[in-house]
């Protein structure tokens, strides 16, 4: 399952759907996986929040996002949550791989309740890199990449109250504007390391406003004077750890040049 995946469909018992543009990166042990409504709207006048209304900060509720590490027990796979978009879901989230050649496969339900068909979107790769934060056992931030797609995911500033979804949240607390912006303040962006128009370029994010814009993040980072890894440039509260890098350090070193003033 190595690389950059989308989903083409998913069958539950005999409806095939394909209502969310999924960005799925797999990396040799951790995962992030972001999914945006086909029907999102537009928009591109939006630089904040503030200049959303109250309906298109619902549109964003919409959206879906999943961060953590990935097991593998035979065809079964388990993919471990350390962040979620939505409110976290306590069932495990497992299921049986089908490989259909190189670039495609399968995923079948436990309890046969769905199939999902996957597309390889990024072909064979071997460069993979993560950099996980956290502080008190708590995802804070991870860069995930895989080739030349990555994936930027920054939690929110406290954890959401158990509920089904963000809709049903909202509802159940009858939250106020700012608590609703509160609940969605959490980014998933999805871009190219070099292959958009500028290095690092967002692509698309659950912020919209950060969409065709460098992903400033990288510029906290910087490569050791040996190249053996990666070290934020300033403190950074929270604890700093480069799980997963298959990436040369001639190749670090061009990846992350710092941007000039």
């Amino acid at each position: 399952m190595l690389g950059t995946w989308t989903r083409q469909w998913i069958d539950r018992r005999g409806t095939r759907s394909n209502a969310f543009d999924i960005h799925y990166l797999q990396t040799p042990s951790i995962f992030a996986d972001v999914r945006f409504p086909r029907d999102r709207g537009n928009f591109s006048r939006a630089k904040s929040f503030e200049d959303l209304s109250d309906a298109e900060l619902l549109q964003l509720a919409k959206q879906r996002g999943f961060a953590g590490h990935t097991t593998v027990a035979g065809l079964i796979s388990t993919w471990h949550h350390d962040l979620d978009f939505q409110p976290a879901d306590t069932s495990a989230d497992s299921g049986r791989i089908e490989r259909k050649g190189a670039d495609a496969m399968f995923e079948h339900a436990l309890d046969s309740s769905y199939t999902e068909s996957w597309k390889s979107t990024s072909g064979p790769t071997r460069a993979f890199l993560v950099v996980r934060i956290e502080r008190a056992g708590r995802l804070e931030r991870t860069l995930v990449v895989s080739g030349d797609d990555f994936m930027y995911v920054r939690n929110r500033a406290r954890d959401l109250p158990n509920a089904p979804s963000l809709d049903s949240l909202f509802a159940s607390t009858h939250a106020t504007r700012a608590q609703i912006i509160a609940y969605l303040d959490c980014e998933f962006a999805v871009g190219r390391v070099r292959g958009g128009a500028v290095a690092w370029e967002i692509q698309h994010s659950t912020l919209p406003w950060r969409e065709n814009h460098r992903l400033d993040f990288v510029d906290a980072i910087r490569v050791t004077e040996t190249g053996v890894t990666l070290v934020p440039r300033v403190p950074i509260p929270g604890t700093w750890t480069v799980p997963v890098n298959t990436i040369s350090r001639g190749e670090l070193r061009l990846l992350f040049v710092p941007r000039e003033p």
